[in-house]
């Protein structure tokens, strides 16, 4: 688990927090910060390796968003997460059955 701490918190070292206050004062989405998390793989960390993800657990992908809230982006960087994440693990559920 220490790696995915350590390679989620050197991605979002990326993201200081004068991009998440712009977000915050602009209402926008975090689209930059999603975009990176997702090239990264960390969108897809417990999607089933067939539907094109990592296969990881739950547990890792607490960690990741975990990981996010505590670099500074807070609510606002895992909340920009959290339905792609755990929204695709229960279609992916839903494919497989």
């Amino acid at each position: 688990m220490e790696d995915i701490r350590e390679s989620v918190a050197g991605l979002c070292s990326k993201f200081p927090d004068e991009y998440w206050r712009r977000c915050d004062l602009e209402h926008a989405f975090p689209w930059d910060f999603y975009a990176a998390m997702a090239g990264a793989g960390w969108v897809g960390i417990a999607i089933p390796p067939e539907y094109g993800g990592s296969g990881a657990g739950i547990t890792e992908a607490a960690v990741v968003l975990q990981t996010v809230a505590a670099s500074g982006a807070a609510m606002n960087g895992a909340t920009a997460l959290h339905l792609s994440i755990f929204g695709m693990i229960q279609w992916s559920n839903t494919v497989r059955h």
